[in-house]
């Protein structure tokens, strides 16, 4: 199963993550399928850079957003509040 997750890049005590379609069975820093988005929460305010088209389609295809990114699609505007 196809997961919309979040990976850790960056360095210790100042994270930054990609959001990432990634099999479900890989490591969370694992080999990912593609690259939707980015996510830093140390800038003030914190920066979401989603590619909106993208990501619609991995989860037209099928593809499960974690719980974390499901909230990070919906302040980036890509979700609707009442899911979708």
């Amino acid at each position: 199963m196809v997961k919309l997750r979040l990976t850790r890049i960056g360095a210790k005590g100042k994270p930054c993550y990609r959001i990432v379609a990634v099999d479900g069975r890989k490591a969370r820093d694992g080999m990912y399928i593609e690259q939707v988005g980015y996510f830093d929460p140390m800038t003030n305010p914190e920066t979401i850079k989603v590619d909106a088209d993208l990501a619609k389609k991995w989860i037209a295809n099928g593809a499960q957003p974690t719980d974390t990114v499901r909230v990070l699609l919906k302040k980036a505007g890509v979700f609707e509040e009442k899911g979708e």
